[in-house]
């Protein structure tokens, strides 16, 4: 069965992870305005709650942790039951580090809880809505990032996460193929979210660090409602990958060279490597 070029999303029932805020939220907003019934799961009821008196009755706030298999697939029970199908899934739940750092000075906690979330939280999201949204033919998008294919150095969990969550919504996608259920995968850049906060308004030699990998338009963080507007026209399209701002596109499609070129200044640039020593103190 070929899917449709074209995914209409009203009347539609979308579940966004990490829905209270940031890319989540701001992708909320603009699926409710596209007609879409929008299931809004996040770790804490009340801001869910807030989010939702703000869009309408379309909605549906539940809080639930998305490392928790069975609580996920909880949530696509009463989404079923609610709006009675489960169309699409945005798997976009994840957080950060809450300070730049090395791999050695990492604290086991925190690193591993990254993965849990960013990771596997991806995956027990979509394992949970897979067989309601195979059976609606609908599409799956998870958020990875321009880190799964930029160099992680001082924010190694959320770019090996990121790097694990692009192959797995590919392997999904291609496993998909064929049978008029689709994925894709969102490669957002530096967003003006607060998952950012820590590196850009934390440690200043992560700020220095960043400005040197991120020169000129690459280091601009744009707005999560830039994001949420690609999101919605990317599920209606099915697109495979969707990458904003697009600016990032031509660093993707040569990541082979960009790969090798970045480790080489890395190795080779003595003021960076300040700054990386900087991250262990």
């Amino acid at each position: 069965m070929k899917p449709s070029r074209t995914f209409a999303l009203t009347g539609r029932t979308v579940l966004v992870t990490g829905a209270a805020s940031g890319i989540g939220a701001a992708t909320s907003r603009a699926l409710d305005a596209a007609g879409a019934n929008v299931v809004l799961v996040d770790l804490h009821q009340v801001p869910l709650d807030e989010l939702a008196t703000s869009l309408g009755s379309r909605t549906l706030p539940v809080a639930a942790d998305v490392t928790d298999g069975a609580a996920m697939e909880s949530v696509v029970a009463a989404a079923v039951a609610r709006f009675g199908s489960l169309d699409v899934c945005f798997a976009n739940a994840g957080i950060a580090a809450a300070s730049p750092t090395t791999i050695p000075s990492s604290s086991v906690e925190e690193f591993e809880r990254i993965i849990e979330v960013d990771l596997l939280g991806v995956w027990r999201t979509v394992r949970a809505c897979l067989p309601e949204i195979t059976k609606a033919g609908g599409h799956v998008l998870v958020t990875s990032s321009v880190y799964a294919f930029f160099n992680g150095t001082g924010n190694a969990p959320y770019a090996m996460s990121k790097a694990g969550v692009e192959s797995f919504g590919r392997s999904l996608r291609g496993e998909l193929a064929g049978t008029g259920t689709t994925a894709g995968v969102l490669y957002p850049g530096w967003v003006s979210t607060p998952i950012i906060k820590a590196s850009r308004q934390g440690h200043p030699a992560a700020q220095k660090l960043i400005r040197l990998a991120n020169p000129g338009p690459f280091g601009t963080p744009v707005t999560p409602e830039r994001i949420a507007r690609a999101v919605v026209q990317g599920i209606e399209d099915r697109s495979a990958r969707i990458i904003c701002p697009r600016r990032w596109a031509p660093v993707s499609a040569a990541r082979g060279v960009v790969n090798i070129l970045g480790d080489v200044v890395v190795d080779r640039s003595r003021r960076m490597q300040s700054l990386i020593r900087q991250l262990d103190k």
